[in-house]
C-alpha cells in the first residue's frame, strides 16, 4: 500500500468512477470486484479497516446450519457454496473446523431432528462440502468429548464447518482491491455527501490522523459502512431507520481450563439461544451473545458483566469442571450486527431478526447496502457492482465491464495451501525461524510470507517474538505498518496480528515496544510512541474495568 500522504492527495484530485464508503468485508469485497471490472475505484473507512463488525464475529465460515430450523434453504445453499469457494481463495485464512452438537434429554432439538437437519446440510453443500456428518452416540460422544457435562446426554451429531480470521480476511480483500488500482485510505471520515443538479457526485472527508479536509469526486457513491448505513443515508436525506443493531459479545478463556476438542455447539441456559465454544489456539472463543443495541453506532458497543456472565454460566453448566469466572477470562470483545429491521409494529426478538442483506438507491443515487453475512460477502460485493455499472450506463458510460471474476482469482496469500509455503520456506532455510513458527506465518500470510522473512533476513533481531509466549515475531509489526495499513497500536495487536484478542494483559505489556518499532516508518517522536503506548493501555484497562 502506498504511503498515506500519496493516496490522501490522489483522493483529492482524481475523479473516480466509483467511491466505496466503508471498509469492513462488504465494501472491501465491492472495491475489489469493481476494480477487478476496470471500474475507477477509490474506498474510505472511518477507522482501520475491519474494525467495526468486521472483526468481532464468531470468526466463522459456515454454511448456516441453524437456518435450516428457519426454513431458509437458499441462505444455506449460499453459504455452502460460498464457504467452498473461500477455501480455494484464501487456503490460510479460511480452514476446516470440525463441531460436535450434542443432544440432551429435555434440549430444544432430539436426535431425529439433528440428523435430518445434517443430512439436509450435506446435501445442500454437495461438492462444496467440508466433510460428512456422523451421528455419535452417548458413548462415541463422550469418547470425543470427554469434558462435556454427561447427565442426560443423548449422543451428538458431528460436523464440518470453517474457520476465519475474519480481520485479515477483509485485510487481504483490500490488498487485492488495491493491487487491482483501487485507492483505498483508513482514518478518513466521510462529514457530508456532495450534490450537483441533484445527484451525488462525491463526498467530503476530514482526515482523523491528520486533520485535514478534502473533498472526493466520483460519479457513483456506494454507503457500505456497516451499522453506520442509517448514518450516511442520512447524509443524502432524513430517511426511516433500515437497521436494527443487535450487540454480540464474544469472550476467550483458556482452553485447557474448558477442555473441549472440537467446537461444540450449545443453547444458552439462560434463553436457549445456540451458541458455540471454538478452539482458537490455547484459547476457547465463547459467544455470541445477542441483544438490542441502544444509541446508535456511534455509541460503542462495550462488554458488560451480565454478557460475560451469560456466557460462562452455560459453559461451566455444559463443561462442569471448567468453574470459570470473570478472572479467567483472557480478553473480549463486542461487535454490531448491521441486521435489517422487521416492519413495523413487528415483534420479533434479536436472535430471530433476519441475517440477509437489503441492497437499496435513494432518488440522488447512494447506493447503500445493509445487513448480510461474512460468508457470502463475494456474493453481495457483486450485486452492488452490478448496481454501480447499471449507474454509471445511466449516466452515459460507454466502456464494457466484464463479469465477476472474484470467485476465480485468489486472494494475495491464497495463491498455494499454507502448508506447501511453510514447507517451501523452510527447505530454504527458514531464515532461522523455528517452523512452529514458520507454520504460523504460513497460516497467516499465505503465499505473501516471504514478505515477513525478508524482514528477518535484514534484521535477525525482527524474529524474536513479540510476547515470549506467543508465536508472532517482532516482523509483523513492521509488516504491519510498511505493507497492511496499520497506523495505531490496536491495528497491529488486535487486527494484523491477534494477541490482543489471546491475551489483552499482554497486549498491554508489550504496547511500548510495539510502539518503538512502529515509530520508525511512522515518524513518531518518542514522545508520541510513548503517547501512542499510554493511551493503548488506558483504553483497554477502561473496557476490562466494565466486567472484571
Amino acid at each position: 500500500m502506498t504511503s498515506r500522504g500519496a493516496t490522501l492527495a490522489r483522493l483529492g484530485s482524481e475523479t473516480f468512477d466509483l467511491l466505496v464508503i466503508g471498509g469492513g468485508i462488504n465494501g472491501a469485497g465491492i472495491a475489489r470486484d469493481a476494480a477487478m471490472r476496470s471500474i475507477r475505484t477509490a474506498l474510505v473507512e472511518h477507522a482501520d479497516f475491519a474494525s467495526g463488525t468486521s472483526s468481532r464475529s464468531s470468526k466463522l465460515i459456515h454454511g448456516g446450519f441453524r437456518y435450516l430450523e428457519q426454513g431458509n434453504v437458499r441462505m444455506v445453499l449460499e453459504g455452502c457454496r460460498e464457504r467452498g469457494r473461500l477455501r480455494r481463495l484464501a487456503p490460510h485464512l479460511v480452514q476446516p473446523q470440525e463441531f460436535v452438537f450434542p443432544v440432551y434429554d429435555g434440549g430444544p432439538i432430539g436426535r431425529l431432528k439433528l440428523a435430518a437437519g445434517l443430512w439436509a446440510y450435506d446435501l445442500l453443500a454437495g461438492l462444496w462440502n467440508v466433510g460428512h456428518h456422523r451421528m455419535l452416540s452417548a458413548r462415541a460422544t463422550r469418547e470425543a468429548e470427554p469434558a462435556l457435562r454427561t447427565e442426560g446426554l443423548r449422543g451428538a451429531g458431528r460436523y464440518w464447518d470453517c474457520r476465519t480470521d475474519d480481520a485479515r480476511l477483509v485485510l487481504e480483500t483490500i490488498l487485492a482491491a488495491v493491487q487491482e488500482g483501487a485507492v483505498a485510505v483508513s482514518y478518513g471520515r466521510v462529514t457530508a455527501l456532495l450534490k450537483e443538479a441533484g445527484r451525488i457526485v462525491g463526498a467530503r472527508l476530514v482526515d482523523r490522523l491528520g486533520g485535514g479536509e478534502l473533498t472526493v469526486r466520483a460519479r457513483v457513491v456506494v454507503n457500505a459502512t456497516g451499522p453506520w448505513v442509517d448514518s450516511v443515508a442520512n447524509l443524502d436525506a432524513p430517511t426511516a431507520p433500515r437497521l436494527r443493531p443487535t450487540k454480540g459479545v464474544h469472550v476467550l478463556v483458556p482452553r485447557a481450563r474448558v477442555g473441549n476438542r472440537a467446537a461444540v455447539v450449545l443453547h444458552a441456559v439462560q434463553d436457549g439461544r445456540v451458541m458455540f465454544v471454538i478452539p482458537w489456539g490455547g484459547q476457547a472463543l465463547v459467544g455470541t451473545t445477542d441483544t438490542d443495541h441502544e444509541g446508535g453506532p456511534d455509541v460503542p458497543p462495550v462488554v458488560e458483566a451480565a454478557d460475560v456472565q451469560y456466557l460462562l454460566e452455560t459453559v461451566n453448566h455444559y463443561f462442569p469442571a471448567a468453574r470459570l469466572g470473570s478472572a479467567d477470562v483472557t480478553s473480549a470483545f463486542a461487535g454490531l450486527r448491521p441486521l435489517i429491521a422487521p416492519a413495523p409494529g413487528e415483534a420479533m426478538a434479536p436472535s430471530s431478526v433476519s441475517r440477509e442483506e437489503d441492497i437499496f438507491a435513494s432518488p440522488s443515487g447512494l447506493i447503500s447496502i445493509a445487513g448480510g453475512k461474512l460468508t457470502t460477502y463475494r456474493l453481495v460485493a457483486a450485486a452492488v457492482v452490478e448496481r454501480v455499472i447499471d449507474a454509471l450506463r445511466r449516466g452515459g458510460e460507454a466502456r464494457r465491464f466484464g463479469r465477476c471474476r472474484t470467485g476465480r482469482v485468489p486472494l494475495p496469500g491464497g495463491a498455494a495451501p499454507p502448508d506447501a509455503v511453510a514447507a517451501l520456506a523452510l527447505s530454504r532455510d527458514g531464515h532461522g525461524l523455528a517452523p512452529a513458527t514458520i507454520g504460523h506465518l504460513a497460516d497467516r500470510y499465505g503465499s505473501r510470507l516471504d514478505e515477513v522473512l525478508h524482514l528477518v533476513a535484514a534484521d535477525r533481531e525482527l524474529a524474536t517474538p513479540i510476547v515470549p509466549t506467543l508465536p508472532d515475531p517482532r516482523a509483523e509489526v513492521l509488516e504491519a505498518v510498511e505493507h497492511e495499513g496499520a497506523l495505531t497500536i490496536e491495528d497491529v495487536l488486535r487486527r494484523r496480528t491477534q494477541i490482543a484478542l489471546r491475551d489483552d494483559t499482554e497486549g498491554v505489556a508489550v504496547a511500548e515496544q510495539v510502539a518503538a518499532l512502529m515509530a520508525g516508518p511512522l515518524g513518531w517522536t518518542p514522545e508520541e510512541a510513548r503517547a501512542a503506548a499510554e493511551s493503548y493501555a488506558a483504553t483497554v484497562e477502561e473496557g476490562r474495568r466494565r466486567w472484571r
